[in-house]
């Protein structure tokens, strides 16, 4: 079933590129009522993939509350917990500072910005970015619900972590009265992860009707203005997929390899519909079917949506030295750094918010003298941009789960070529008289 899902994707991926484009050149004839046509048409294919998220974040808020209390309840006590929680931060850390790193060296080496000598707004310029998501106040706020409730109607995955946390460790206290909470809880993993089942044979779907919206609206023109940006970030990631591959193999082992099989469907999904959180249930499904425990796949998992966005940092430094370059604003090595650090802290659990990436730029701007108005140069090629940032994250989250479990003593299921073979007749203890 998961390879024909896969199939599906990608004939539904082509079919919408082909489509999508096929619309833009048979309307568009540069005059802004084409332009307001192509957006309406637009629109209208979009409504089968916003369906499919709006299906998808139904599951989500469940799913990481189910699966996060069961997997603190089978860790069984708190040291275990606060084990792997150190072991979790101490990965998302090096990993950001990695992608963050990478980002940096690649826009100099790279400098996709240079020559375009954008003349710097005397005015500040409206970019339609909602800055205010960024507020520190409802920073906190955000991070410590008030009610679960309110936070799971709104898929707020960061705050019910907390509560879940909370409510693992309290049950873990309880001990043996709180047994039959937990047997419930697994019993709603395995239903949501039915529904996720169900909802996951309309992906097809979703996937046509995203790609073809975004080049009905964009058409061809907006990638071939700004290919070499584009294809710098897309270099970016790419290396940014080598680097992590690679570490993962010195810890883990050639069993990286049956990882980024399983977890090809799940990176395809996200890379297709540009979300992350469209990739969740199957990401964790993934790494279940990899091995790795319930108890640190549960717990990882989640944490790594909020903390753990690699492709994400990665595009958020190479977008903010990009405008810099653009706007020819010369930024000495240590501002480029103290930028770094500042996207790293203000960019953790905030990926509720929308557009979340450009939030966090759009706030740091300012702060280090750079023109907001930058951020329009890329606005218009953000969703395909979103597209290989998502899929990276998918990634990155599924590398740190493994790390970790690793890390705490190896996985569950060996693979095929782990499994030592029986012996043969008359061989071995079972032979002899």
């Amino acid at each position: 079933m998961a390879k024909r899902l896969t199939l599906f994707i990608l004939i539904a991926l082509v079919l919408g590129i082909v489509v999508g484009w096929a619309v833009n050149t048979h309307f568009d004839d540069g005059t802004p009522a084409a332009a307001a046509t192509l957006k309406e048409i637009a629109s209208y294919f979009s409504l089968a993939t916003t369906a499919f998220l709006q299906l998808i974040k139904m599951v989500i808020a469940p799913l990481v509350f189910s699966t996060l209390v069961v997997g603190i309840a089978h860790m069984g006590d708190t040291g275990a917990l606060g084990r792997v929680g150190i072991k979790s931060l101490a990965w998302f850390i090096c990993a950001s500072l990695l992608s963050l790193t990478l980002g940096l060296l690649l826009v100099h080496l790279l400098q996709p910005g240079v020559g375009l000598n954008l003349p710097i707004p005397a005015t500040p310029v409206d970019i339609g970015v909602d800055k205010d998501a960024f507020d520190k106040i409802k920073f906190i706020k955000h991070i410590f619900p008030a009610s679960i409730v309110d936070v799971m109607a709104t898929n707020e995955i960061l705050p019910i972590v907390i509560f879940s946390l909370f409510f693992g460790v309290a049950i873990t206290a309880v001990g043996e009265r709180a047994k039959p909470i937990v047997r419930g809880l697994e019993g709603l993993v395995a239903v949501m992860l039915q529904v996720t089942n169900y909802v996951m044979r309309f992906a097809p779907i979703a996937v046509f009707s995203a790609v073809a919206a975004t080049l009905i609206e964009h058409g061809p023109r907006v990638i071939v203005n700004l290919a070499y940006f584009m294809g710098s970030v897309y270099i970016g990631l790419g290396t940014l997929w080598a680097l992590l591959i690679g570490l993962a193999f010195l810890i883990i082992g050639p069993r990286i390899f049956t990882l980024l099989r399983y977890i090809r469907e799940p990176a395809l999904l996200a890379f297709s519909t540009a979300s992350s959180e469209a990739a969740f249930p199957r990401t964790l499904e993934a790494l279940d079917r990899f091995g790795i425990p319930p108890r640190i796949s549960s717990f990882v998992l989640p944490l790594g949506y909020s903390f753990n966005l690699d492709g994400s940092m990665m595009y958020m430094t190479f977008a903010s030295l990009f405008i810099a370059q653009a706007y020819g604003i010369h930024l000495p090595l240590g501002t480029q750094i103290g930028m770094l650090l500042m996207l790293m802290v203000t960019s953790k659990g905030i990926a509720g918010v929308p557009r979340a990436s450009l939030v966090v730029i759009a706030a740091n701007l300012s702060h280090f003298g750079l023109p907001e108005a930058g951020l329009l140069i890329v606005l218009a090629i953000d969703n395909f941009l979103d597209m290989g940032r998502s899929a990276t994250n998918v990634l990155g989250n599924a590398i740190a789960a493994s790390v970790v479990a690793k890390w705490e003593g190896g996985f569950e299921t060996p693979l095929p070529s782990e499994i030592e073979p029986p012996h043969a007749p008359g061989h071995g203890l079972s032979g002899q008289a």
